[in-house]
């Protein structure tokens, strides 16, 4: 399917590996222009030279202002204001029950998986107003709507990420730029290999036996039984980059195999 976007320009946040680096792939691929950023400078170029041409790296702490302000100067630079724009930037955060996770740890994990998404959209949004054109999508979770006692900042952070998308939606929508959210669940990814691997070292198990616990103990409502693929997640962000989407706005695509118990 020719998705209309061919010749427009991206930003892709979290894309040296996992959904953001797919999605950054995805976008290539139907001809429009990505800059890619994440923290880790090495591991960025890295994916860059993978993604190959029309792919171009940027790299930024999200946490940091400052950064963020030098990240949007740079992503003008190499290709003028983008068009879209997904923050695929996140973390697991802080875990362990409510009362075991001290202030610092809510901080730390809503300063990335929240407030980066303020920052960055705040420093993209008046491009897309200029231009009449827009589509941000932002990567929540099933996690929003279906908290786990164990990770709360995260749930929290999420959460707010959907409400986020919603006022963006009512705010912008109107001047021609879209916003919606994704929400995956239980992705194979580095972030959630981290996860399986350490489940595995806590409960003296292979990592493919600690997957498959997971999935029955804590994930039962994932009725495929499996881990998604990056692919799954960023051919659906894709598309609400897309022309195709042009009638979507303030909606929430959960990518989980079924996880969230209510329609």
């Amino acid at each position: 399917m020719d998705l209309g976007i061919s010749g427009r320009t991206a930003l892709v946040t979290g894309a040296d590996s996992g959904i953001g680096k797919e999605t950054a792939r995805i976008l290539a691929a139907e001809g429009v222009r990505v800059v890619i950023t994440d923290v880790d400078a090495e591991a960025l170029a890295a994916a860059a030279a993978e993604l190959g041409k029309g792919v171009t790296a940027v790299a930024a702490d999200l946490t940091d202002a400052a950064d963020v302000a030098r990240l949007q100067r740079e992503v003008v630079a190499a290709i003028g204001d983008p068009q879209i724009l997904v923050n695929a930037a996140g973390i697991t955060g802080a875990q362990g029950l409510f009362h075991e996770i001290d202030e610092e740890g809510w901080r730390s994990t809503l300063e990335i998986d929240f407030f980066a998404v303020v920052r960055v959209v705040r420093a993209f949004v008046d491009g897309m107003r200029s231009a009449g054109w827009g589509r941000i999508v932002l990567l929540a979770s099933e996690d929003a709507v279906q908290p786990y006692v164990d990770e709360l900042p995260y749930c929290a952070a999420k959460a707010a990420v959907l409400s986020l998308t919603k006022g963006l939606s009512k705010s912008y929508g109107s001047e021609g730029v879209l916003v919606n959210a994704v929400s995956p669940a239980f992705i194979e990814s580095p972030m959630t290999d981290a996860m399986m691997e350490k489940r595995a070292d806590e409960n003296g198990t292979s990592f493919d036996e600690a997957v498959e616990s997971f999935l029955e103990e804590e994930r039962p409502g994932m009725e495929l039984g499996r881990r998604g693929q990056v692919e799954e997640v960023a051919s659906v962000i894709a598309f609400l980059c897309s022309e195709r989407a042009s009638f979507v706005n303030g909606s929430n695509y959960r990518v989980d195999a079924g996880s969230v118990a209510t329609i």
